[in-house]
């Protein structure tokens, strides 16, 4: 896995990933592990990663992680936003969400990358071709972390959020470090992926990213949502040991 992930471009991962899908998700079924945003079972969860790869991270059907997980339960379970009617912009599809969003038919959903195919407008984060004031929710996930200017995209995604509205921001964040680590000198991958944990991320936030949306206009937090569950959720839905859901308001 850790070779396919260093070496085979994500594009190409997604479009291969729609062929292979089906015979994997058959191959693996079981009932040990569960993902909640499609409720098929598995006997095991495929593992995952660009440096160590842990185990149970990626399911077969969906190819949800474990932040996807997290992120759907407290999307479904903690808001209402799936059974409003909202505009979204999606910023880098995720996959595992891309036709569940699609079929909402209460959103008016687009979708929003520089490579992705999954993306319906081709589009720098921090030069957004869309006007002022548009969007209910914005989601926005491990994304940041590969922009150079990585503030001046989160000035983009609040000038181009509805007053009021929100934004959903996972990126990689070490609960235990106070400061965001960035060096634009490190350009060696290997290097990169040792010290940041991926090829082609630029930085390891620390607790003052929310700091960091709030520098723009946002008022964020981190919701502990996954403490609200239950250890046989967190086990037989492959959650993360410890994260937290990053949610910005523009006030």
């Amino acid at each position: 896995m850790k070779w396919l992930l260093n070496f085979i471009p994500r594009p190409l991962l997604i479009s291969l990933s729609i062929w292979f899908r089906p015979f994997i998700k058959l191959y693996y079924k079981g009932t040990r592990f569960t993902d909640p945003i499609d409720g098929s079972s598995y006997r095991k969860f495929l593992p995952y990663g660009y440096q160590k790869n842990r185990d149970n991270a990626l399911c077969p059907g969906t190819l949800s992680l474990e932040r996807h997980r997290l992120l759907w339960l407290y999307l479904s379970r903690e808001t209402s936003f799936l059974k409003q009617n909202l505009k979204v912009l999606h910023v880098a599809p995720e996959q595992v969400f891309y036709t569940k969003f699609k079929s909402l038919k209460k959103w008016e959903y687009i979708t929003t990358d520089l490579h992705s195919p999954l993306a319906d407008i081709r589009a720098d984060l921090c030069n957004l071709p869309f006007e002022d004031n548009q969007y209910d929710l914005i989601l926005c996930n491990h994304v940041l972390e590969h922009i150079q200017n990585d503030i001046k995209a989160m000035r983009e995604l609040y000038r181009v959020l509805k007053k009021d509205g929100t934004l959903i921001a996972q990126v990689p964040l070490e609960e235990n470090r106070d400061t965001t680590f960035e060096d634009d000198t490190i350009i060696d991958k290997k290097e990169r992926t040792r010290i940041f944990g991926q090829y082609d991320h630029l930085r390891v936030y620390g607790k003052d990213y929310y700091f960091r949306l709030e520098s723009v206009g946002f008022k964020a937090e981190g919701i502990d949502f996954l403490n609200s569950l239950s250890n046989h959720e967190k086990e037989s839905f492959a959650l993360p040991k410890q994260e937290r859901i990053p949610v910005a308001i523009k006030k």
